[in-house]
């Protein structure tokens, strides 16, 4: 019974749903879109090819579009023009110099990502992403600075796009709105 009961809860978090309400809140205002990806997110601006911005994220899991999406909802303008915001990226075994700047680089993208999280109804974990490294890594006290800057988001604001999609995150996770009605809502917190 508890298996079946964890598959009906997580089928309340589809990837169609997450790709609507994205799609819904920001392509017509910022050209950009959600995109289901393979084994590596990315960001990827618009180009010749494609008219549009890409938020892609990895493999299908939805906390990996909840992830790419936090980092969107902080770049700036100037950086959403660039691959991947422009940002370095060290895969996993980062020595103990270049954790500390991963995870320095990631409190402000985890804190977002945790509020959306809870906004869905879903359990947040921080990643500390660096599986294979020789640097220790303290993933309860990285647990603790996520948790403040979410608390500073909420005590401060969240950025615009970070609380128009909130919003509808809530809206629809936790008000049984349509998926029209949530992104409605969206959009008019960017109105």
């Amino acid at each position: 019974m508890e298996a079946a009961a964890k598959k009906a809860d997580d089928a309340r978090w589809t990837l169609d749903d997450i790709t609507a309400l994205f799609d819904g809140v920001f392509a017509a205002t910022y050209q950009t879109r959600l995109i289901r990806g393979g084994d590596e997110p990315i960001y990827l601006p618009a180009d010749g090819d494609t008219a549009y911005h890409r938020v892609i994220f990895a493999r299908g899991f939805y906390a990996s579009a909840l992830h790419e999406i936090s980092h969107w909802c902080i770049a700036g303008a100037s950086r959403r023009q660039r691959e991947d915001y422009g940002y370095w990226y060290l895969p996993d075994g980062r020595d103990a110099k270049q954790q500390r700047a991963f995870e320095q680089a990631e409190v402000a993208p985890q804190a977002l990502e945790s509020l959306f999280a809870a906004a869905c109804g879903r359990a947040f974990n921080v990643s500390v992403d660096n599986l294979d490294g020789d640097a220790e890594v303290d993933r309860h006290a990285f647990a603790q600075k996520v948790q403040q800057r979410a608390d500073r988001y909420l005590a401060d604001g969240l950025p615009l796009r970070a609380r128009a999609f909130r919003e509808a995150l809530h809206c629809y996770y936790q008000t049984a709105a349509s998926l029209e009605q949530a992104c409605a809502t969206g959009r008019g917190v960017l109105a």
